[in-house]
């Protein structure tokens, strides 16, 4: 069965100052989703927005506003993000006391749930909770800055995480995150991955249209 892809420009590597444009712009060139990395200054070591950053963008585009929360503890912030237009929500599960509770109240909410994997988490927590998910997020670089070069070690990660989802029949999306650009994009899915985020690779380029295109040429090729 052939897989759709789809792109989630992170405004993390857009310009602030500009941000409502920059995200219309992105969803006119072709966008499926759009990205949100919400950092804490504690479990990652950097602080980039809130709530009320997505309530702004939220009437602006149509697509899914797909969020990712690098924060510790997460359930606080989840209803925040839910009320202010979310409709993904991931988190760590090295950020929540019990998983299976911040799935159930990401779900309680209304959103669909996703769990996220760093380089160096182990994928055993699938073990538990993946008929719950909707989406599972496997970081091809360690998380709280953007611009960071994609690490291989990845691709094994996530080849191992389509056979699990693929065992289950759901229809889970496997979402990556880090390092995507467009001379490594077909490479990633070939690896089993149909959700891809990309930054810099997107708002630090001239054309958006043109670059979404190149991304989309080269997943043809996958």
């Amino acid at each position: 069965m052939a897989r759709t892809y789809r792109i989630a420009p992170s405004i993390l590597s857009a310009d602030f100052a500009r941000l409502g444009e920059e995200v219309q712009s992105v969803v006119a060139a072709g966008a499926e989703l759009v990205h949100f990395d919400v950092m804490d200054n504690h479990y990652v070591p950097n602080l980039t927005i809130g709530p009320l950053v997505c309530e702004a963008i939220r009437p602006l585009v149509k697509v899914p506003l797909d969020v990712h929360l690098m924060v510790k503890p997460v359930d606080r912030i989840v209803p925040d993000f839910a009320r202010a237009g979310a409709n993904i929500i991931s988190f760590h599960p090295e950020a929540s006391e019990h998983v299976d509770r911040t799935i159930a109240l990401i779900k309680d909410q209304g959103c669909k749930a996703g769990l996220v994997f760093n380089p160096a988490t182990p994928l055993s927590f699938l073990d538990h909770v993946i008929d719950k998910l909707d989406l599972v997020l496997v970081m091809s670089v360690n998380p709280g800055f953007g611009g960071q070069t994609f690490i291989r070690q990845a691709l094994k990660k996530l080849a191992a995480v389509r056979a699990r989802i693929d065992a289950t029949g759901r229809d889970i999306w496997l979402e990556v995150d880090g390092g995507v650009k467009v001379d490594n994009i077909a490479e990633i899915a070939r690896a089993g991955a149909d959700t891809f985020v990309a930054g810099s690779a997107i708002f630090g380029a001239k054309d958006y249209k043109a670059t979404l295109a190149a991304m989309r040429a080269e997943l043809a090729k996958a």
